[in-house]
């Protein structure tokens, strides 16, 4: 599966750090061309440096159509084409309903929804010419399946990504385009260490595996989606949350 995807050339977006670098450091060690898209310049090309195997740093903010639009001319420029998009771009604060602005919510959603949407239509023309385009979208459970307190936000923009990804599909499969997401449970980011092992060890229980998946678990996903291998694979998801959607509680798991 790996060998399909080397010196294809792929976009990460948010991959500066958490699953979007964990994903463009998969597709970089199976031997693809990585373009590490970020807001900041000097963050993308630090990442992109880290990834190695010749992975550029390129600026973009997925909320904004002209800065897409510069970053996809610019990576076809050096890449002399896009095979593989994956729309990784999130942001996830906390806020409940009844606290929350309508400023907050636009914010979750034209990062996280309408980013992804933009995304795929800056990249559009480049993967129409490729044969082997293959969009890849970073869903979550939170939404589609779960929820939880302070996500409406996000969980809402979690679900509207599989909404769109069930047209998008049908829209491009006529170009030879599959469309399909990654849907991550509890993930180890940079950003958890900062909370603590008793932290870690409290979202694990909850998971069957009785551990928290990694950067790269996501990224291995992606990077069948973006095979050749699954070119016959469209509109679909893979839940990779080592079970945790499965037990009806934690009495569930400790009478196992």
């Amino acid at each position: 599966m790996t060998h399909s995807v080397a010196g294809r050339s792929v976009v990460v977006t948010g991959a500066s750090r958490g699953i979007g670098k964990g994903i463009a450091r998969v597709f970089a060690e199976a031997g693809a061309r990585v373009a590490v898209l970020s807001r900041h310049r000097e963050e993308a090309e630090t990442a992109a440096a880290q990834i190695g195997g010749g992975a550029i740093g390129v600026s973009a903010d997925v909320t904004d159509e002209a800065s897409l639009s510069t970053a996809a001319g610019a990576i076809v420029a050096a890449f002399g084409g896009v095979d593989v998009l994956c729309a990784n771009a999130g942001i996830f604060p906390q806020a409940k309903i009844e606290e929350m602005t309508g400023a907050e919510w636009d914010e979750v959603l034209g990062t996280n929804l309408k980013g992804s949407f933009l995304s795929v239509r800056a990249f559009l023309p480049a993967l129409k010419v490729s044969d082997q385009g293959r969009i890849v979208l970073t869903s979550s459970i939170t939404g589609p399946v779960t929820g939880y307190p302070g996500w409406t936000h996000y969980g809402a923009s979690k679900a509207g990504q599989l909404g769109f990804m069930r047209t998008a599909c049908i829209e491009l499969a006529k170009y030879g385009i599959t469309v399909n997401a990654v849907m991550p449970g509890n993930i180890r980011t940079e950003g958890l260490a900062d909370l603590g092992p008793e932290y870690e060890a409290s979202m694990a229980a909850s998971v069957p595996l009785k551990r928290l998946g990694s950067v790269e678990d996501i990224g291995y996903a992606a990077l069948f989606f973006a095979s050749r291998e699954a070119g016959y694979v469209t509109g679909q998801t893979i839940i990779v949350d080592g079970g945790q959607i499965l037990p009806e509680s934690l009495e569930a798991l400790s009478s196992a």
